[in-house]
């Protein structure tokens, strides 16, 4: 690479509009491509604004902000981005559109020059089979925002060259993120991981336990999230939490620890999509969320939590079992991707492994749905009384 990364961005949506000004941020070249102009526009109009408010705030100065912005090309022929050693998709989760993407990329671009995609769950290996050169594609999981979430998954393919990893590695470290290496499986670490807090909120709604705002109470007051995982998935959009639950259930061949929720598909199909609509499991006005009175019982506040927990920490467990990624780099990412109040590795600990077997057992004892079963790896460290290395 040379000193200053000439850096191309596919996608001007938020994600990629974000990606591209941390990038110039960090003295990048950058050019983002989207093929929509008005797309484009919005882009350059939120890039300018964020600057603003940046340099209005302090954080950076007026010319530091200028100059920022004037690092950024917004480009509307693919062909421009020719010259660039890195580049960024952030497209639609659609892999046949991804796949030809990348095919097109490749004929305009120098054989160095990494490809690197922003998906959340697909398979890296997959994108990078469609290609010519698949040893130079890599997965670069960024956080919305980009701007201020400090992490990035990154995940090299089976056919990824460990030189392309390690530079893409030390490339998004440069821009002031935190990586974590993740296996190329479905959801990847994050996704993957963090899937009960919301079907078993979700689960626990649908089986009249308690309502919405209960749990989310429950969940922030006791466990000390900083979200409920029912005022979480109206703020990421019923339509792309049940979207990316919906594919990881799949991928993992019906897995019943990933099934989807009638009760969100219905809210889904009605288009109650939640903030972005006005309503999902809340109703939204110009004042904010209108929250229905909440049951604050502290017994049963307590049974939601470490139902919910418990099964995170199962989760967690068994992609450390099944080497997603290493016990440190699972509890940096659910602490810096989805702002945990600790790692789920770190809680197990704390509780004490041989407390999760005997309550995941119970839970299993009572339903007898292969969804409660306990992780092997939770089961065995009990038996030799271990504990997670962090």
């Amino acid at each position: 690479m040379n000193q200053t990364l000439i850096l191309g961005v596919v996608g001007s949506g938020s994600m990629g509009s974000g990606i591209a000004q941390i990038a110039a941020q960090h003295g990048a070249q950058v050019r983002i491509y989207d093929s929509a102009a008005a797309a484009l526009e919005k882009a350059r109009e939120q890039i300018e604004k964020n600057l603003q408010q940046l340099a209005a705030k302090g954080k950076i100065s007026p010319e530091t902000a200028e100059h920022t912005f004037a690092r950024i090309q917004f480009v509307g022929e693919l062909n421009a981005l020719s010259d660039c050693q890195l580049v960024i998709e952030a497209i639609v989760e659609n892999l046949p559109a991804k796949q030809q993407l990348f095919t097109q990329i490749e004929e305009l671009v120098a054989d160095s020059c990494i490809l690197a995609s922003n998906t959340s769950s697909l398979s890296i290996t997959s994108i990078a089979a469609a290609c010519r050169l698949p040893e130079r594609v890599v997965g670069l999981h960024f956080f919305n925002p980009a701007t201020l979430m400090k992490l990035v998954e990154v995940i090299p393919a089976l056919q990824t060259h460990e030189g392309v990893t390690a530079a893409a590695k030390n490339i998004v470290e440069q821009w002031g993120k935190t990586s974590v290496l993740a296996k190329d499986t479905p959801a990847f670490i994050v996704n993957r991981i963090a899937r009960p807090f919301y079907s078993e909120a979700l689960r626990l709604l649908e089986e009249g336990i308690a309502d919405s705002a209960t749990i989310d109470w429950a969940m922030k007051q006791i466990g000390g999230f900083r979200m409920g995982p029912f005022e979480l998935m109206d703020f990421i959009g019923n339509d792309v939490n049940f979207t990316v639950t919906e594919s990881t259930f799949q991928a993992f061949y019906g897995e019943p620890r990933y099934k989807p929720s009638f009760t969100q598909k219905r809210l889904v199909e009605a288009g109650f999509l939640g903030k972005k609509s006005g309503r999902g499991f809340y109703h939204y006005t110009a004042a904010g969320a209108e929250i229905p009175a909440v049951q604050e019982n502290y017994e049963l506040g307590g049974y939601i939590a470490q139902r919910i927990i418990m099964m995170l920490i199962n989760e967690a467990a068994d992609a450390v079992f099944w080497q997603v990624a290493s016990p440190p780099h699972i509890d940096l990412a659910m602490t810096l991707g989805v702002n945990y109040p600790k790692g789920l590795l770190a809680w197990a600990n704390e509780a004490g492994i041989a407390e999760c077997v005997r309550n995941m057992d119970v839970l299993y004892d009572d339903y007898r749905e292969d969804r409660y079963r306990c992780s092997f790896l939770l089961r065995k460290m009990s038996r030799n009384q271990e504990n997670f290395e962090l």
